[in-house]
């Protein structure tokens, strides 16, 4: 049997992806008037929100909009139109309009008062049937041609018609919801470059054996920097870390990833082959000399003891050891016969503890992908291709990323609405 042919009236619009730039595109272009078709290739919508903010969806960040150029590490620029169209506060008046309050946490991270992700994502599901978006799951999208003026849509049992497409299909991280690589040979086709992908906000692997004896420790108030191989500091840090089986993790990690990606991209290396170094600072909050001072009295008030018990009140227990033999000082040595030198040197590495980082996780295990269409091609204004007309690219598609705290769920929210309400108004502009 032959698909069937599906044609919205008066100029529809299709979307391919159903994923926060997606929805919110549908959603912007149904608000316009316009009767909009999302295609998805799950059996729901929104599956890579759901496990956002550790499955309590992060879902914008709160600090005013003027002072995110800072946050956004790829492409600030580009966005600076689409973050000032479609505001977070824009964002957050939508979502508790639809019956979701929301709150804010430390750093401005932006939450469902209940903690759920899905109540965010069925906020969403409710704004896109309130103006009467059709969603189909179950929709994965095999080609995209150009059809005269319009576009040609095909899914495994189906064809669609559309005088507008939006390209919403997210990056390469997280594949299990979806995120495939499908937008981007979709992009390609319509003659599109993408620049190279990499994993962004993701886990680093450390090239330390003592690593992984620290599987689980998580650290707070810490300061963390990366250099590189000729020592130059590359991007730093200061909150919290975990310590993983093999390397690290955590929101200062996160965030530190996309740094050196974008570092690494310019030079055309690798992690690896830049030779990065992590120094990791345990106790930023105090200087050497007060550092040194709280040291002797720790050693004093302990000084019969052996070294590792001594350092008990200072270090999480199982930090002691690889701390004491980077400064090359015997856990089993007595508190008290210290020397002054190496007093000194363990001051320094309680400041400084290096190690090495071999490579960043596999893309698959990071929360967004660096890298993307590239944004020369795209108008910022509208996300309208500028080689191809009629066709529009938003989320993670596009070469554009920032860290971690709200900030790139908001660019997706963002870069759609700015994608569905230039669809819908290039169509009624082409009514008149």
């Amino acid at each position: 049997m032959a698909p069937t042919i599906q044609q919205n009236e008066n100029a529809g619009i299709c979307v391919i992806g159903g994923g926060a730039a997606g929805l919110m595109a549908a959603i912007q272009a149904g608000m316009c008037g316009e009767k909009v078709t999302v295609l998805e290739k799950n059996t729901r919508v929104g599956r890579k929100i759901g496990i956002t903010g550790k499955g309590r969806c992060n879902v914008t960040n709160a600090e005013a909009i003027a002072d995110w150029m800072p946050h956004i590490i790829t492409n600030p620029k580009f966005l600076f139109s689409a973050l000032h169209q479609f505001t977070n506060t824009e964002l957050q008046e939508m979502i508790e309009s639809a019956g979701v309050p929301l709150k804010t946490e430390r750093g401005n991270r932006v939450f469902p008062v209940s903690d759920k992700a899905r109540d965010i994502i069925d906020a969403l599901v409710r704004l896109a049937h309130r103006y009467h978006v059709r969603i189909e799951n179950e929709a994965e999208v095999k080609e995209i041609r150009r059809d005269g003026d319009g576009f040609l849509i095909r899914t495994g049992s189906a064809q669609y018609k559309a005088e507008r497409v939006i390209l919403t299909t997210g990056g390469l991280s997280y594949p299990r919801t979806g995120s495939t690589g499908d937008g981007y040979r979709f992009a390609k086709g319509f003659g599109h470059s993408v620049t190279d992908l990499r994993p962004g906000l993701a886990p680093l692997i450390a090239g330390a054996d003592w690593i992984g004896t620290l599987e689980g420790l998580s650290l707070r108030n810490v300061a963390l920097s990366f250099t590189d191989r000729n020592g130059k500091k590359i991007t730093e840090g200061f909150g919290e870390m975990l310590f993983t089986h093999s390397g690290i993790s955590g929101p200062i990690v996160l965030t530190a990833t996309s740094f050196l990606q974008k570092y690494t991209r310019s030079k055309d290396l690798t992690i690896a082959e830049a030779g990065i170094t992590a120094h990791l600072n345990l106790k930023p909050a105090l200087s050497a000399e007060q550092l040194d001072a709280r040291l002797l009295r720790d050693l004093q008030e302990n000084r019969l003891k052996q070294i590792r018990h001594a350092l008990k009140q200072l270090l999480p227990e199982r930090l002691i050891i690889p701390v004491l033999l980077q400064a090359g000082i015997l856990p089993s040595a007595a508190a008290g016969e210290l020397k002054r030198e190496e007093r000194k040197e363990l001051v320094r590495v309680l400041q400084d503890l290096t190690f090495p980082v071999t490579k960043d996780a596999p893309i698959e295990e990071a929360i967004i992908t660096t890298g993307g269409v590239r944004t020369s091609e795209i108008d910022p204004k509208t996300m309208e291709s500028r080689l191809v007309p009629g066709l529009y690219i938003a989320g993670e598609l596009l070469d554009v990323d920032a860290e971690t705290g709200g900030f790139n769920l908001q660019i997706a929210f963002s870069t759609g609405a700015c994608a569905g309400r230039a669809a819908a108004g290039s169509l009624n502009r082409k009514a008149e």
